[in-house]
């Protein structure tokens, strides 16, 4: 299935139905007075999240969503249908803002958590509800209210309690599978990962987590260099920011740089990031030569006071004490929250 994470919508709620202007007429009654009946109210748009949902792609394809108008006023004071809700399912994180004023509407991060969109019109009243003791007739009603109509910018924030961040081909795909369950493309080339992954790491106290792959991120992505800043808003939920730097001499680049660039970019992009609790893997740690890469970032971190683990996701090692680490990291800040 292909993954979509943001979108734009058109919803309009259905207007209401016009009120009746309607003089009742039956035999041996007289001035049987106006007896118009209501108009029905429209249906709201309505976003509701399911967990059967894990992308957008659905509206990607249709982009018009309009619930039912309310149903006219009739004689007899029968009062006009209600037009049925237009309710639109969507990915649970999923983020809803009003295009026009920028102001957002709802953040469904929970499943069946929902949000009225776009407000249905009102029913007209007929004419019954203006007889008075001067105005026995009345030969008019009121006309429906219009609904609601807007554009919406939906985005879909996946909800994960560890992102993985780093260059493109730091080891982040090799490491989610094999910490969890999850099977992401893995290739020796750049953005192997071209949509994130989300795997669920389980303990032995049958607590889990989950951990998203976010996809490789390179300097300048928060201008849209690469794959771009398109999948950066993933990591905005997490506790835990775990930062992966491939030690291995197989990279010729200063490891300290690589880790910098992208910290740079992280900040750029949002100043909240860098307020995240931040751990750093130096992965490959099976090939990493003569080690001199290691020790280069193993000192930077112990200066810069960043808890560092150098692991190797092909042999296994290093891995067990990160896992502990992070689930540590993720039940503190579940407490706290």
């Amino acid at each position: 299935m292909k993954f979509v994470d943001y979108g734009k919508i058109y919803v309009k709620a259905g207007d209401g139905g016009r009120g009746c202007v309607s003089l009742r007429r039956e035999k041996f009654v007289p001035r049987g007075g106006p007896d118009g009946g209501d108009g029905g109210k429209g249906g709201n748009v309505i976003l509701r999240a399911v967990k059967e949902l894990n992308t957008l792609l659905d509206l990607h394809y249709r982009r018009e969503y309009k619930a039912e108008r309310g149903e006219h006023g009739k004689g007899s004071n029968k009062h006009g249908r209600d037009g049925e809700d237009m309710v639109i399912p969507v990915p649970v994180g999923t983020l809803i803002t009003d295009e026009g004023s920028g102001q957002i509407i709802a953040d469904l991060d929970h499943e069946g958590a929902e949000v009225i969109a776009a407000h249905a019109g009102r029913g007209g009243m007929g004419n019954a509800h203006f007889a008075t003791a001067t105005r026995q007739t009345p030969r008019f009603a009121q006309p429906g209210e219009p609904g609601e109509e807007k554009w919406l910018v939906l985005e879909l924030k996946l909800l994960a309690d560890v992102g993985l961040v780093g260059l493109p081909n730091a080891g982040k795909s090799t490491l989610i599978s094999v910490i969890s369950a999850a099977r992401p493309k893995i290739a020796d080339y750049p953005f192997t990962t071209l949509v994130p992954n989300l795997g669920v790491v389980k303990m032995e106290d049958l607590k889990s987590f989950v951990v998203a792959d976010i996809p490789g991120i390179i300097e300048g992505a928060h201008e849209g260099t690469g794959l771009g800043f398109q999948f950066l808003r993933h990591i905005e939920r997490t506790s835990v920011l775990l930062h992966l730097v491939d030690i291995s001499d197989t990279v010729t680049t200063d490891p300290v740089g690589d880790f910098e660039k992208i910290s740079t970019e992280l900040v750029l992009y949002s100043a909240e990031l860098s307020e995240k609790p931040l751990a750093v893997a130096g992965t490959k740690l099976d090939i990493a030569g003569d080690g001199a890469r290691l020790r280069r970032l193993s000192e930077y971190c112990k200066k810069e006071g960043l808890d560092f683990f150098p692991v190797s996701a092909a042999t296994g090692e290093g891995l067990k004490r990160l896992v502990h680490y992070l689930a540590a990291k993720v039940e503190e800040k579940r407490k706290s929250t």
